[in-house]
């Protein structure tokens, strides 16, 4: 990220990303005093360089208790991407493991989301979703059995995307997404490493085929503290009304 502060203060914040790269993740910076000292700087231009740090989430101010490093948030674009192409894409490393895998029968609710009769086949999975071996996601999905015979857990260790569209010729076109706050059930919870009162983000979607057929319902949990979502807004053109107010 590009930084706005000026000269001297522009010098301490590539001094302090040298001594974040230098730490793990979650250690204590020197106090600022001592930083201020070992770098000749006023401690209002080194409590600036920190103060940009923390707003790029790669510092963390606990009160009472100090500066420490962090990870920042991956910041996910609200769009039709998959997990592993927008991992790729911020340089880091995509995992995939299944939890669980079964194939069942559709109840009222499931047939309704999948636009299918109560039932019919449905395979549903769990996933565990990882960036640099770091959990981030659980990912709980459901496919109309009959769109994907012999489909196994086995598969599933890719993109799945790639996978329906390659193997089932089912490409993905469209789709709906609902976005929530939530608290991680202790399951979710133990598979995302963090505790239940860790404040998370899910989202509830559908996904449409060129037949225009719901081939997926899926509902994600997102560490709140790993996941930032981002969406690009675009003004609508408002018609003006011609000079009689036509």
């Amino acid at each position: 990220m590009h930084s706005s502060l000026p000269g001297k203060a522009a010098e301490i914040r590539a001094l302090l990303l040298n001594l974040i790269d230098s730490l793990p993740e979650g250690a204590a910076l020197p106090a600022e005093r001592e930083l201020a000292a070992r770098w000749n700087v006023a401690r209002m231009t080194l409590r600036r360089a920190v103060d940009e740090l923390v707003i790029e989430e790669l510092l963390v101010r606990r009160h009472g208790s100090g500066t420490y490093t962090t990870r920042p948030k991956v910041a996910k674009w609200l769009g039709m991407m998959s997990f592993a192409e927008d991992i790729r894409r911020r340089g880091m490393r995509p995992g995939t493991k299944t939890l669980e895998f079964r194939q069942v029968r559709a109840d009222r609710a499931v047939a309704r989301r999948l636009r299918i009769a109560v039932g019919d086949p449905v395979i549903t999975f769990t996933r565990l979703r990882l960036a640099d071996d770091l959990p981030m996601v659980v990912e709980r999905t459901a496919l109309p059995g009959s769109y994907v015979p012999d489909l196994q857990a086995s598969d599933l260790d890719g993109s799945l995307y790639d996978l329906l569209d390659e193997r089932y010729g089912i490409e993905l076109i469209s789709g709906t997404s609902k976005l929530e706050p939530t608290m991680p059930d202790p399951k979710t919870a133990e598979w995302l490493d963090i505790p239940t009162s860790q404040p998370c983000l899910a989202s509830h979607g559908v996904s449409f085929d060129r037949r225009e057929r719901v081939f997926e319902y899926t509902t994600a949990v997102y560490r709140g503290d790993r996941y930032a979502f981002t969406a690009e807004l675009r003004m609508t053109p408002t018609p003006r009304s011609d000079a009689n107010g036509l």
